[in-house]
């Protein structure tokens, strides 16, 4: 078995864990199989990669498209096929089988929404970035967004030749602006009642779980916000000699001198990992 003392190690402690934090990336979801790129890409927006040069699905959310019917056919399939779809391997409810019985949160950058899709418990999540599920005001007028699960079918289901019916571009019910999703891309980003009420609960657990046996379960997490997720629980783990810091992914797994008698790193792929466990 690849990995075996460190699989072991792993499973040591999330055994003897009093709690267990994870701290999850997109990594975990491209392990899923939620892959913005390659074959995916190519079956799914095939026809955008074609008439505009987009390379994926990542890129192609910047991509200035020169009409709200065009970016609404776009967002509309990239939040169906990212947010209303299953992911295609069960990696997600694996991660719940392993953590299920434990005192447990999950603190992501993922927008996915795929945690909750699989079981999670809602209230032990917190989405740091916002949740393709939700629409704001462009120029939020209020602190509020609103679910889109029905507006994107609709968009999803009539648009044509990469174009959605003009009368489905979403409007704010509040004060008839355009609207947009609700992802932190710069200083718009709207954090409603439902974050702040998340971010109290993260901070609640935080407290609740300082000085006990913490796992702090690090999950496909790069270094495109690391102030996010990987320097907190780095700074955590160097601060508590009870807490234990595990790091999965194909990429940017590294381990501090300091805490390596703790710790455990994987260079491989999640899914294969969270298999093994």
């Amino acid at each position: 078995m690849k990995f075996e003392n460190e699989i072991k190690k792993l499973q040591e402690a999330i055994h003897t864990a009093d709690a267990i934090l994870i701290g999850a990336g997109a990594g975990l979801s491209t392990a899923a199989g939620l892959a913005y790129s390659g074959e995916r890409f190519h079956r799914l927006f095939g026809d955008f990669e074609k008439k505009y040069g987009i390379t994926d699905i990542y890129t192609g959310g910047f991509f200035p498209f020169p009409t709200e019917e065009e970016r609404w056919a776009w967002w509309s399939r990239h939040i169906w096929y990212n947010r209303y779809t299953d992911a295609p391997k069960p990696v997600y409810q694996q991660l719940l089988s392993i953590v299920k019985d434990k005192d447990y949160f999950v603190l992501t950058t993922n927008v996915d929404h795929q945690f909750q899709r699989a079981g999670f418990d809602k209230k032990r999540l917190f989405y740091t970035q916002g949740d393709y599920g939700l629409l704001q005001c462009t120029k939020p007028c209020c602190q509020k967004t609103w679910d889109n699960e029905e507006q994107i079918r609709e968009m999803v289901e009539q648009q044509k030749d990469m174009r959605i019916p003009t009368e489905l571009i979403p409007h704010c019910p509040n004060c008839g602006r355009l609207m947009t999703t609700n992802l932190r891309a710069d200083d718009q980003f709207v954090e409603d009642e439902g974050w702040y009420e998340a971010a109290k609960r993260y901070d609640e657990f935080t407290e609740e779980v300082r000085g006990k046996k913490l796992l702090l379960l690090e999950l496909g997490v790069g270094m495109n916000t690391p102030g996010i997720i990987k320097i907190p629980f780095l700074k955590m783990a160097m601060n508590d000699d009870k807490i234990t810091y595990a790091c999965i992914g194909l990429d940017d797994v590294w381990i501090p001198d300091e805490i390596k008698d703790r710790s455990v790193g994987i260079a491989a792929d999640i899914a294969e990992v969270i298999g093994q466990l």
